[in-house]
């Protein structure tokens, strides 16, 4: 078999695995919701939003410490939080009974929030670590050890983002709307839920670790900066259970799982890569990455902000009877921001 063939089919191989992972994930994330009393926004922003954002976790530390690939591991947290957002475009696009701004729970705003608070600390931590050259420890670059200045501050902000929103839920109960109930007997139970949730975990863990080696072996290939490789193509397969949650959530009509799972994971992204600046060790991890991922990081507080605005506002027309204004704006940025990485990534 052709080696490059060879390279594309091991890339298949773990995005089938983490899709096919992730729609489990999305249907027991909801029974356990249904089961503990919980509320979808609550389960989709927390729980399946951290077990779905496993593969960027498992493909960054592997890419930090075994690979050595930081940018690969920084693109693909960016490149995730991107497309992320980009999916709400697909929500808009398949919810056709109403523009999903009109539908969606304006808590998701406070989630929103938050991630342009993290998205801004982690710009920041990537323009103060290109200030002096990679092996220079200044206190710009470096707060304790070998670990950047926003490290601790984006994982403190990350407990208190997740404290914030489950008081925001709890003090502002939602009131869902009237649907058929499924049949008991198609429910699992708690545990049965609980196993079978954690088996999807381990698969996405699995594929999520093979990734990698996988996407650097593609990138030298095709002659591809492993920015872009990061950015585009490993972000897409390891956002493939956000998608299939995201799909998935909107076919049982739990919208609002649907759309925290996609905010509650860009939280969660963002963090990861104050993780893999624990394990790596040459260094401040922002210092030894590309500049253009500020490019990706200013796009995902663009593209967050435009949420936010399209949850505030609820715009109710649609452009050419398709999406919401709202969603062609985050759709542009996303293209303008996959062009600028693949132009300039390194």
């Amino acid at each position: 078999m052709n080696a490059t063939l060879w390279i594309w089919l091991q890339f298949a191989i773990c995005a089938v695995l983490i899709g096919s992972a992730g729609y489990q994930l999305s249907r027991q994330g909801d029974a356990i919701a249904q089961h503990t009393g919980l509320s979808g926004s609550w389960i989709g922003l927390t729980l399946v939003a951290s077990v779905t954002s496993l593969p960027e976790l498992a493909t960054g530390l592997t890419s930090v410490t075994i690979a050595q690939a930081p940018n690969l591991a920084v693109g693909n947290a960016l490149g995730s939080c991107v497309l992320n957002l980009a999916f709400l475009v697909v929500i808009d696009l398949i919810h056709r009974k109403e523009p999903v701004w009109r539908r969606a729970n304006r808590g998701h705003v406070l989630a929103a929030g938050f991630g342009v608070v993290l998205l801004g600390f982690l710009l920041m931590g990537l323009l103060l670590g290109q200030l002096a050259p990679p092996g220079h420890s200044t206190a710009a670059q470096a707060m304790i050890g070998n670990m950047g200045l926003m490290t601790p501050v984006m994982l403190a902000l990350y407990l208190i983002a997740m404290r914030t929103v489950f008081a925001y839920e709890r003090d502002h109960p939602q009131t869902p709307p009237p649907a058929a109930a499924p049949p008991a007997s198609r429910i699992p139970t708690l545990r049965q839920a609980v196993l079978r949730f954690a088996l999807a975990a381990c698969v996405v863990v699995g594929a999520g670790v093979w990734l990698p080696f996988a996407a650097t072996q593609l990138a030298d290939a095709m002659q591809w900066n492993r920015s872009f490789v990061g950015s585009l193509f490993v972000a897409m397969a390891t956002t493939l259970p956000e998608l299939a949650v995201t799909v998935s959530a909107l076919r049982i009509g739990a919208l609002d799982m649907a759309i925290g799972n996609l905010l509650g994971s860009n939280l969660f992204n963002v963090t990861i890569v104050a993780v893999e600046d624990l394990f790596y060790r040459p260094g401040v991890l922002l210092a030894h990455v590309s500049l253009v991922h500020a490019a990706t990081a200013t796009s995902a507080i663009v593209m967050t902000g435009l949420a936010v605005v399209g949850l505030f506002f609820r715009p109710q027309g649609r452009v050419l009877r398709a999406v919401g204004a709202v969603s062609l704006g985050l759709a542009a940025v996303y293209l303008l921001n996959t062009y600028v990485i693949f132009l300039h990534g390194a």
